[in-house]
């Protein structure tokens, strides 16, 4: 059962993600979304199938800005 008070905060996240940049609405949210990289991150590749079991060592990302890097950490951390 919902209540006015999760109602108003349904509508302040929707107002806060349709004010956020569009490439912030836009960044992709899983493994499945992000795109590049397929030699480690396609489905039974190494760094895909350590981050799916939660067994994933130290990594360092290296690369130049906008490769991605923050974005497949983000991702990482939410699914470990």
């Amino acid at each position: 059962m919902h209540d006015l008070f999760e109602q108003q905060e349904d509508a302040d996240l929707e107002s806060a993600d349709s004010a956020a940049p569009l490439a912030t609405r836009m960044r992709p949210r899983s493994l499945d979304e992000f795109v590049g990289q397929e030699h480690i991150l396609a489905p039974g590749k190494l760094l895909r199938r350590a981050i799916e079991a939660d067994r994933l060592p130290s990594v360092i990302f290296s690369g130049p800005p906008g490769s991605g890097k923050t974005t497949l950490a983000r991702i990482i951390a939410e699914m470990t």
